[in-house]
């Protein structure tokens, strides 16, 4: 399956914003968003023009794909998709990458990060309804539970991840279970609670042309 494989913390860079993509780098001073300010390349510190509506438009799909770590088919497919669903289509979409099984993982905490939890998904390390499921792009659904599989809740790298998993701010759309290392899907998640920097209409601007 293809996936980027360069430095992620170029992307933040080339965004301006942090995309969080480093996991618990992306606190610290260590971040090379808030050491190096700029776009990454030879001309990254020269003068920046004024971007057009295309490019603004191309700037906020890019953020958005780097976000949930999607390549361009991929990210498309998810358009296509919301575009034929009802209601707002940037919405949608939003709403349609946030049911993703890694992100679900990674909104519960038992991940870092979007990156580190579409590597636990692919490892077979999580079921839902008890089923093992090793599909990140993986649709959960309202009632949907989530879990680390048994054989894996006792490694070192889940107990460590349980730790961060308890201080860990879950959305309302998901309820966290500790004890069980896991947590169910309670609903779909609203615009509203959904905190990505990202202005999806720009989006949904750029595909309707």
């Amino acid at each position: 399956m293809a996936r980027y494989t360069g430095p992620a913390c170029r992307l933040c860079r080339r965004e301006g914003i942090k995309l969080f993509l480093k996991g618990d780098k992306c606190y610290t001073d260590k971040c090379p968003i808030d050491r190096r300010a700029y776009a990454p390349g030879e001309h990254g510190q020269g003068r920046r023009r004024k971007l057009s509506e295309y490019g603004l438009q191309l700037r906020e799909k890019q953020k958005a794909k780097r976000l949930y770590g999607l390549l361009e088919k991929q990210f498309h497919r998810y358009y296509i998709l919301a575009s034929r669903q009802k209601g707002v289509t940037g919405e949608n979409l939003l709403i349609l990458l946030e049911s993703r099984l890694d992100n679900v993982v990674y909104r519960l905490g038992y991940a870092s990060s979007r990156k580190e939890a579409r590597q636990l998904v692919l490892h077979g390390h999580f079921a839902v309804n008890g089923r093992k499921v090793n599909i990140p792009s993986y649709r959960v659904k309202p009632g949907d539970v989530i879990e680390v599989r048994e054989k894996s809740r006792n490694s070192a790298k889940f107990k460590e991840l349980a730790e961060l998993a308890a201080d860990k701010v879950v959305p309302p759309w998901l309820e966290q279970d500790l004890e069980k290392m896991g947590g169910t899907v309670l609903r779909l998640p609203t615009r509203e609670e959904i905190d990505v920097p990202v202005e999806e209409h720009l989006i949904v601007e750029l595909y309707s042309k």
